[in-house]
């Protein structure tokens, strides 16, 4: 089992690209962390007035790309209905040639209404933002695997597009959701990747149904890599059981519990586990709290 960190997308360049830095030549063991992930919101999710410090997820991860080494730098997840799905293919080819291949593009379908009103995008409703979903999803695959791609659908049109330069190698593509009827058909399709918050619990039943999704479009399930998060607390089994009452998954215990939670997580399917530090404001607080994770956790399951 491996496991990356999902950064803050609202601290200072400098104390990102500390953490960041921290993180990738951290070891405990054999254990590092795989990779650094960053969210793309324009805003918090929060009542008015509204106006907390929230950084730009592609200039972050380009900024990152430059600066810190060997580590994947990825998406955690690209908001679809933010950006134009071609331009977007350009913008991770770009972070694909910039990090020499370490780049994973994360999409989902976009979801925080507020930001939308904010920033005057069209928000639409859940079927209409699936259906946009899936077709972002092809232009972007096509992009990434065709020479040259004409396309003229419900919400996009290209004509005689090309990415040029290519992405670095083949760029992979994450996909975040857990809806089961159409969200399995999407990954099956176009997922190299597929992400979803979850407890170990909620986890397998989830997995199966992907999974066979993947066997009906003709695909090996060892073909797509399966990461997830939830909040954790160390020492703290009490927060973490109030959050997951109010349906953030949440974990929480002694180091020792958390290592057999997250050895539950592998049982159900899990290749990778994303630790969320969202929470903290400053890289030595964030390398504390990762380094402490990575030394009395991820060690005894790497």
């Amino acid at each position: 089992m491996q496991f990356s960190l999902w950064l803050p997308a609202n601290l200072p360049w400098r104390e990102l690209r500390a953490a960041a830095e921290h993180a990738a030549a951290a070891r405990a063991g054999a254990a590092t962390w795989r990779g650094l992930w960053l969210e793309d919101h324009f805003m918090d999710n929060t009542a008015e007035p509204n106006d907390g410090a929230r950084g730009e997820c592609l200039t972050q991860l380009a900024a990152l790309a430059a600066s810190v080494p060997d580590v994947r730098l990825g998406s955690m997840v690209l908001g679809n209905t933010y950006r134009h799905p071609a331009v977007v293919a350009k913008q991770a080819a770009a972070l694909s040639d910039v990090s020499d291949g370490r780049f994973v593009l994360g999409m989902g379908a976009g979801w925080q209404e507020n930001e939308h009103r904010a920033f005057g995008i069209e928000y639409g409703d859940v079927p209409s933002r699936i259906r946009w979903f899936r077709e972002a999803l092809d232009v972007i695959t096509r992009l990434r695997d065709e020479d040259f791609v004409d396309h003229a659908g419900e919400r996009y049109s290209l004509e005689r597009a090309s990415l040029n330069p290519r992405p670095h190698a083949k760029l992979p593509i994450l996909v975040g959701g857990k809806g089961e009827k159409v969200m399995p058909k999407i990954v099956a399709r176009y997922a190299d990747e597929w992400n979803f918050w979850s407890t170990p619990e909620q986890y397998g039943p989830k997995n199966a149904i992907f999974t066979a999704a993947l066997e009906r479009a003709g695909r090996a399930p060892e073909s797509l890599w399966r990461t997830t998060q939830a909040l954790v607390f160390v020492d703290d089994a009490a927060k973490a059981e109030a959050v997951a009452a109010k349906g953030r998954p949440a974990i929480g215990g002694s180091a020792q519990q958390l290592v057999d939670r997250m050895a539950e997580y592998r049982a159900a399917g899990v290749d990778e586990f994303l630790l969320p530090v969202t929470n903290l404001t400053d890289a030595s607080a964030i390398s504390d709290a990762s380094d402490r994770f990575l030394e009395e956790i991820a060690a005894h399951l790497a």
